[in-house]
């Protein structure tokens, strides 16, 4: 993929190659996405292609208006509807019944489909020109870590179709959490960028927990998910050196660190720092000469809940290979 910085011009040739069927890999406050038409077939299936992305993994329909939610999705429940209406533009998937125009390929024929609306200025731009709805699963490989630079994508993508809009790096740096309607509550599906808290206070009612099926029904709920090529061991503290380790530390250790194998995902331990910084640093140990990652644990409310269920599902890695 060819990079290109985010100009308006750019965008326009961006939005060009979208309504021709094309890629175009562009930044979101989360991650970076790799986009097509999200109700042309073809064009999504050239998204899966990319990615090496298996076809029973639904993908995320993205929006810039919010009249545009009606054009793909039946009314939704009135709570999701309220909730969506708070937090978007923002890191926040609803996942509601889909209108029959969405390709099946898209919710893995599913009847639902997932909609965000991404709080990015590039981003928004990009869907409005495009005039579709555009899917746009994270841009990496499939299964692998999570870009929030260009470099990322350009680094795992180099080789496919399309375009990467440059547009700096993502401020809030994992997914956005992914809700349902059910019954008589609200499902999370997947922890992310918007505090469950954040959520349940807004909807006044505690999230209920998703059951485990053999098949997703929202992305990143496959049992491994954003894994470097290293095996990441996740641990509650390190307290000394690990030869041949990446090091992975939640706040500033109480130990000299070994240089240049050492990172801190936010010396103050504040757990926004800590996902802004999370996929970055996984990057960065990843490419390095070691053997293995240790990786701390960190506490497991707000946004904390999203980033250990990232590091959590990077672990899943080395004990699925094993068996």
């Amino acid at each position: 993929m060819e990079l290109y910085a985010a100009t308006e011009k750019n965008i326009q040739i961006a939005a060009e190659l979208i309504r021709g069927g094309g890629l175009v890999a562009f930044p979101t406050e989360t991650v970076y996405g790799l986009g097509a038409d999200g109700l042309n077939a073809t064009a999504a299936a050239s998204i899966f292609e990319a990615k090496k992305r298996p076809f029973f993994d639904p993908l995320i329909l993205h929006i810039a208006r919010m009249d545009s939610l009606y054009d793909i999705a039946e009314t939704p429940d009135s709570r999701i509807l309220s909730l969506a209406e708070k937090f978007w533009p923002g890191p926040l998937t609803i996942v509601v019944k889909k209108k029959q125009h969405v390709p099946d390929i898209v919710t893995s024929g599913l009847e639902t489909v997932a909609i965000r609306m991404p709080d990015h200025p590039v981003a928004q731009k990009l869907i409005e020109l495009s005039r579709t709805p555009l899917a746009a699963p994270s841009a990496n490989r499939f299964g692998s870590i999570s870009p929030t630079s260009a470099l990322h994508v350009s680094r795992q993508l180099h080789d496919s179709a399309g375009i990467i809009l440059d547009g700096g790096e993502c401020h809030v740096g994992i997914e956005s959490t992914i809700i349902a309607s059910s019954g008589s509550g609200i499902t999370l599906l997947r922890p992310g960028g918007i505090p469950v808290e954040a959520i349940e206070e807004a909807a006044g009612i505690k999230l209920q927990a998703a059951e485990q099926g053999s098949m997703p029904n929202a992305p990143g709920q496959l049992p491994y998910h954003y894994s470097p090529e290293k095996p990441v061991h996740l641990v509650d503290r390190i307290t000394e050196d690990i030869p041949n380790a990446g090091l992975l530390f939640f706040r500033q250790p109480q130990f000299v660190c070994p240089a240049g194998r050492s990172l801190v995902l936010s010396p103050s331990g504040s757990l926004r720092e800590a996902a802004a910084n999370l996929f970055a640093h996984l990057h960065m140990l990843d490419s390095m000469d070691i053997d293995s990652i240790y990786a701390e644990r960190v506490p497991g409310t707000g946004l904390g809940l999203g980033i250990m269920d990232r590091l959590t599902r990077a672990s899943m890695k080395k004990q699925l290979i094993k068996t």
